[in-house]
């Protein structure tokens, strides 16, 4: 499969150069050909849990997952061909203790990796599927949204054109709010930032105040599809300029320059839901699949086990 037909059929997450990025040595992919053409791929990259051998998500991943060729066959055949892939896909895997992969949420029939012994959760993200005309958006978002970014245009300039280690600092300050560590590495935004710039696939935006201090920051990365708001961060200091709300509309503004859709890379926590929902956005449901080998399931139920004496 070439890279001009991996660019037409697969998203950023994907490719083999963002997997290079965020996996290096560590992925590799099942794929499935029907004659000379690629029918089915399942990029997939490995590492531990509990010591044991793992299929993971990958640092700033959205999703993972299958990526099917499209078919013009009638429903029924469709289905029939999803599930004859797919198992092909499964077949293909390396025999590991733990799975865990969110699909895109063009995967909507998961039921072939049901019948391999998979399990299913339901996630959420929200999701602007058509991004041709911002009046039209605009118009969608909640009357606090609107009202946020008015408030932050009178207060601070947005910017493109800074370095990445402003993102990162600011990046850092929302963790360190919460008391808690940055999750991902510098080097490791690092190697992404770099693979992004190479292909023309990132745009940071800040938002920066007459006396120079930096608000906010988003991070964004995007492919012939679909625009992700794959990071972002605050100064706690500064966040009653709501400077956040708008460099999410810059960021959906410049995203309808280069793609059809904005995915704000959904949270399941409630107020970060909140705070995505308030730009007009649909909620879209994705799967999230794992499967655990006996070892696995046991180390699963110990851990719980000490967790719920630890909070007695």
């Amino acid at each position: 499969m070439d890279d001009k037909t991996l660019h037409e059929v697969n998203s950023i997450f994907q490719q083999p150069w963002w997997l290079d990025a965020v996996a290096p040595g560590q992925w590799g992919a099942a794929v499935v050909n029907r004659g000379e053409e690629v029918a089915a791929r399942l990029p997939y990259v490995l590492g531990k849990r509990y010591g044991m051998k793992a299929i993971i998500m990958p640092e700033l991943t959205q999703t993972a997952g299958p990526w099917l060729r499209k078919s013009t066959a009638k429903y029924a055949n469709q289905i029939s061909e999803q599930k004859e892939l797919m198992g092909e896909l499964v077949a293909q895997l390396p025999e590991v203790d733990y799975f865990c992969q969110s699909f895109s949420t063009s995967i909507t029939n998961w039921l072939p990796f049901y019948w391999h012994g998979f399990q299913q959760t339901t996630r959420y993200t929200y999701r602007i599927e058509d991004l041709s005309d911002t009046e039209k958006i605009w118009a969608s978002f909640a009357k606090n949204a609107r009202n946020n970014i008015r408030k932050a245009e009178k207060l601070v300039t947005v910017r493109s054109d800074l370095e990445l280690d402003r993102f990162l600092r600011v990046n850092s300050l929302t963790f360190l709010r919460q008391n808690m560590e940055v999750p991902i590495s510098e080097d490791s935004i690092r190697r992404l930032d770099n693979a992004c710039l190479a292909h023309d696939a990132r745009k940071m935006f800040f938002a920066e105040d007459a006396q120079g201090r930096i608000h906010a920051g988003v991070y964004l990365v995007w492919d012939s599809n679909t625009a992700y708001l794959i990071m972002s961060g605050e100064d706690p200091e500064l966040r009653n300029s709501e400077a956040c709300s708008l460099l999410v509309w810059e960021a959906i503004k410049f995203a309808s320059t280069v793609t059809r859709v904005f995915d704000f890379e959904g949270s399941m926590i409630e107020s970060i839901e909140r705070f995505f929902r308030s730009f007009g956005a649909t909620q879209t449901p994705y799967f999230q699949l794992t499967k655990m080998s006996r070892k696995m399931r046991i180390a699963e139920h110990g851990r719980e086990l000490i967790k719920a004496l630890l909070n007695r």
